[in-house]
């Protein structure tokens, strides 16, 4: 199918298939293809070079060598509903990438913080200590 569902994905990257689903439907469902896999390829996403990166790292298990997304969406008995449910999830993955991570800025303990680290652990060594047998 050639028309895109959603904003965020392109036409051209998107691939739809339809395949037999396991699942609810009875004998209907031996008949009609309503599982759904999205092949979306990432290169054609047009996503910047960090989010496409963090893109490949986080979906690592479901982008093939070829650098396609492959996504199957078979909880619901309607192809229509499984074709909306995969584009919203690549939608989310897509989203999730674009975030940038926070920049861990090293830090030092204070002082104080320090202190009581040191105090507690007294306190405690003094507590095992005290349950021990006594030394006559």
């Amino acid at each position: 199918m050639t028309t895109s569902i959603t904003n965020l994905l392109p036409p051209d990257a998107c691939e739809f298939r339809f395949v037999h689903s396991s699942g609810p439907g009875g004998q209907h469902v031996n008949k009609t293809s309503s599982a759904v896999e999205l092949r979306v390829d990432v290169s054609l996403l047009r996503l910047e070079i960090g989010a496409e990166r963090r893109l490949r790292q986080q979906q690592a298990n479901r982008i093939s060598k070829e650098g396609v997304l492959v996504i199957q969406a078979t909880t619901h008995r309607s192809q229509l509903k499984n074709r909306q449910d995969a584009a919203v999830r690549v939608e989310a993955m897509i989203a999730e990438a674009r975030k940038r991570p926070k920049a861990r800025i090293a830090t030092q303990p204070t002082f104080s913080s320090k202190r009581r680290r040191v105090d507690k652990k007294k306190k405690h060594a003094s507590t095992k200590k005290q349950r021990q047998r006594p030394d006559w």
